[in-house]
C-alpha cells in the first residue's frame, strides 16, 4: 500500500499546473490525455506520469486480493467474515480496473472500478469489525467499523455532490483513504505479529533443547 501513496506523490509531482487534493478526482492522476473536464467539477487534467499511476492501481488491487486471501488467523469463522473478506477483496478488482480503463478512455469500466472500490470495499470494511478474530485488540476492531461508517458517508456525499468545504477531491479521498489505511495498518500488525510468533517458537524450540541435554 505505501507504493501506492509514493507514486501518488510522484505522479502529482510531475504535474505542470498544480494538482489539488481538493480539486482534482484521485483517477485524474491514470487520465491518458490532456484536456479541461466538466464533470463532476470542471477542471483541467494533464497527467505525464499516468502510465506510473495506473500500474499502481493494478499493484494495488492484486494486493488487495492476495491480502484478502492471506490474512486468514486474523479473521473469526462465520458467515460475517467470508462476506467481509469477499467484499475487501472485490475492491481489489476494482483498483485493477481502474488502472486498466482510466477514466478519460473507458469511463464506464473506470466508474464501475471506484464502485468496487468505495461501495463493496467500504461495505466490506464495516462488516470486518465484526468479523475480525477476537485475538486483535478490541481498539482496532471498533476503528475498522468506524473507518467503514465515515467512508461509505462520504461516499453518499460524494456522489451527492456535497463536499462539505473539503472540495470534490477531498470528500472522494474521505471516502477511499479509510480502505487504504485499514490495510496498511492491518499489513504492518500483521507483520509484526507474525514475527513475534516465530520469535515465540524460536524460544521454545531453545527452551526443549536445553531441557533435553543430559
Amino acid at each position: 500500500m505505501v507504493q501506492f501513496f509514493v507514486i501518488h506523490w510522484v505522479v502529482e509531482s510531475a504535474w505542470a499546473r498544480p494538482y489539488s487534493w481538493a480539486r482534482n478526482n484521485i483517477s485524474d492522476l491514470g487520465n491518458a490525455h490532456c484536456a479541461m473536464q466538466q464533470e463532476p467539477e470542471p477542471r483541467y487534467i494533464c497527467s505525464p506520469e499516468h502510465d506510473l499511476m495506473n500500474i499502481s492501481f493494478i499493484i494495488l488491487g492484486t494486493l488487495l486480493v492476495l491480502g484478502a486471501v492471506l490474512t486468514g488467523p486474523m479473521w473469526r469463522r462465520g458467515a460475517t467474515a467470508a462476506i467481509a473478506r469477499f467484499l475487501l477483496a472485490g475492491a481489489g478488482p476494482g483498483f485493477a480496473l481502474a488502472g486498466l480503463a482510466p477514466a478519460d478512455v473507458h469511463e464506464n469500466q473506470h466508474v464501475l472500478g471506484a464502485l468496487l472500490i468505495m461501495g463493496t470495499g467500504n461495505i466490506g470494511l464495516l462488516l470486518a469489525g465484526v468479523g475480525l478474530s477476537s485475538r486483535v485488540p478490541g481498539p482496532l476492531r471498533w476503528a475498522t467499523s468506524l473507518l467503514g461508517i465515515t467512508a461509505l458517508t462520504a461516499l453518499g456525499l460524494f456522489l451527492s455532490h456535497r463536499y462539505l468545504g473539503l472540495g470534490m477531491g477531498g470528500m472522494e479521498r474521505v471516502a477511499a483513504f479509510p480502505l487504504l489505511v485499514w490495510t496498511l495498518v492491518a499489513g504492518i500488525r500483521g507483520l509484526f505479529h507474525q514475527a513475534a510468533r516465530r520469535h515465540d517458537a524460536g524460544g521454545d524450540w531453545r527452551l526443549s533443547a536445553e531441557v533435553a541435554e543430559p
